[in-house]
């Protein structure tokens, strides 16, 4: 090789290592939210509710997977205030997840800054305040993780991307609604859905919410950020293919409809290839003795005439959901976060280590409580995540107040529900839904496998109805009335993590849990630190911070 070719190369390894300096932490994107109320008017009529940075829904976090997500939020209520990021999975760092569990609230007039890593996770999720039933009041957002551009995604780029957060709305105010909850009563039913905040008066005066070219096709995002209800989605005329649910690719499957279970969010295409006119997009209850419907229009640039008036009518019954959860399959071929296929993990090859079966329950002995395992969760002054960190457990909460079995007396006691998991176990979890409503669990900092969901009770022979090859993972599971839900996932991610009824009055009055999962090790290589700028409250805000973990 010549000296000037050498040089060359020379110059150009340089550049490359330069580059991969450069490179070796991934983007970061910065964030100031301010929290404050303000008048919204989902339904129509004028109330109060909870604005960031003025917006109802709160403004868009659009990352890219890997990206270090930064949120500085300034809380400008009059109450304590917290932010939880709904399927980010938050590895190694359960001090960001945003749950009374392991934060100290945000107290009015200050602010916390949020710092958190998307780490191979693509897909569609939201955030919410986690406090005091704030999400009735708004405060919630959609927050949407694109693959990295050399990641192939099983589907050509969409014209555009539209958000559809829907949910069942209350008109009585976040405070009067707690109130309710805190002496014993139900919140009852809700007045109204919206779609991203509104809902369309049909009276010829509605201005469209999103406009599609024809022949194009859009990516819509579906989540159900409701206290609440199933909702149903449809849309005038148009079939919707499933593309992805809740960070998972799934086989491309086409519906008239979908089921959204509160907390549950989808994405799907749309092709605008019918008529030149407007169209209805609709959310509507599900399994509920009332029928509260909304509607969103959606234009095509070239339209001549309105939408009809004639809504397409929702399924009836939960076989029909059922029958739709076993049509969702695991993409076993595309890539998800990482360029190899999702299928690559064989689940269904592992042994379980551990079963644990949880039953929910309600009690009015002591005014109206929901408990998992007869006990009604409580959370103490002290985050649980602090104490464990401090070495005040004793101070704060007892370990396995819950048995791996439900108990046959279901009468509920109040304390803080902690279980404890080895860390990297294999176990298998199974919801038994002993009531009459439909239930919908979510599992902070983990993606699961929803192996199968049967009527009845389960039985170990029950196993023989899994799906072990390609069922969907997810963090939310829904569990219909007298029926079962059985997941299964590795608990390598070590924190404090909450699984909580999504149905806002059930968490708020106990039925959810923590899972502790420690590393043996006390090594950074599997739990980070506590972060120098965490809140402390409680019995640990004076006290000495305990020597970090080793690298």
């Amino acid at each position: 090789m010549g000296g000037g070719k050498g040089k060359l190369w020379l110059w150009m390894l340089c550049l490359l290592a330069a580059a991969v300096a450069v490179q070796g932490e991934d983007p970061y994107l910065y964030y100031t939210w301010n929290v404050t109320y303000g008048t919204i008017a989902p339904l129509g009529v004028p109330q109060q509710g909870i604005l960031i940075n003025g917006q109802f829904p709160g403004p868009e976090i659009n990352c890219t997977s890997n990206n270090n997500i930064v949120v500085n939020v300034f809380n400008n209520l009059d109450e304590p205030f917290l932010v939880t990021w709904h399927g980010i999975q938050h590895r190694k760092n359960s001090w960001q997840d945003g749950t009374p569990g392991t934060s100290c609230p945000i107290a009015p007039g200050t602010n916390y800054t949020y710092r958190f890593q998307v780490k191979d996770q693509i897909g569609t999720f939201f955030y919410y305040p986690s406090l005091g039933l704030h999400r009735a009041a708004g405060g919630f957002g959609g927050l949407r993780v694109f693959s990295r551009l050399l990641i192939p995604v099983p589907y050509a780029d969409p014209e555009d991307e539209y958000w559809v957060l829907m949910g069942d709305w209350f008109t009585k105010s976040h405070t009067i609604l707690r109130t309710f909850l805190d002496s014993g009563r139900s919140i009852g039913r809700p007045q109204g859905v919206h779609i991203n905040g509104k809902t369309a008066k049909g009276d010829g005066s509605d201005e469209p919410l999103y406009t599609m070219i024809p022949g194009k096709t859009y990516k819509y995002r579906i989540c159900n950020v409701g206290l609440k209800d199933a909702l149903n989605f449809r849309i005038q005329g148009h079939p919707i293919k499933l593309v992805e649910t809740e960070g998972s690719h799934v086989v491309q499957n086409v519906y008239d409809s979908l089921d959204v279970h509160v907390g549950q969010c989808f994405t799907v295409l749309v092709t605008a290839d019918k008529d030149p006119k407007d169209y209805y997009m609709v959310a509507s209850t599900r399994f509920t003795k009332y029928d509260l419907t909304a509607k969103a229009l959606i234009r095509y640039t070239n339209s001549a005439g309105p939408a009809s008036p004639e809504l397409p009518p929702s399924p009836v019954g939960w076989a029909w959901s059922l029958n739709q959860f076993r049509s969702f399959r695991w993409n076993l071929t595309a890539s998800a976060a990482r360029p190899n296929p999702q299928g690559s993990y064989h689940y269904g090859q592992i042994n379980i280590t551990r079963t644990i079966k949880l039953a929910n329950s309600v009690s009015r002995l002591q005014g109206l409580r929901y408990a998992i395992n007869a006990v009604s969760h409580v959370d103490p002054d002290t985050p649980l995540k602090l104490a464990e960190y401090y070495g005040v457990v004793d101070k704060v909460f007892n370990y396995n107040t819950i048995s791996d079995e439900p108990p046959v007396d279901l009468n509920s006691t109040k304390v803080p529900n902690v279980i404890s998991a080895t860390f990297r176990d294999f176990i298998e979890i199974i919801f038994e839904n002993h009531g009459k409503t439909v239930q919908s669990y979510n599992l902070d900092g983990y993606s699961f496998f929803a192996v199968a969901i049967e009527p009845g009770r389960w039985s170990p022979e029950k196993r023989k109805n899994y799906n072990l090859l390609d069922a969907v993972s997810r963090h939310t599971i829904q569990v219909f009335p007298k029926s079962w839900a059985a997941i299964m996932l590795t608990f390598d991610n070590a924190g404090m993590w909450n699984l909580r009824s999504e149905h806002a009055q059930n968490r708020y009055l106990g039925q959810q849990l923590y899972i502790s999962v420690l590393s043996p090790e006390r090594s950074l290589r599997d739990e980070y630190n506590l972060p120098d700028t965490q809140l402390l409250c409680g019995i640990v805000k004076d006290m000495p911070k305990p020597p970090p973990y080793s690298s």
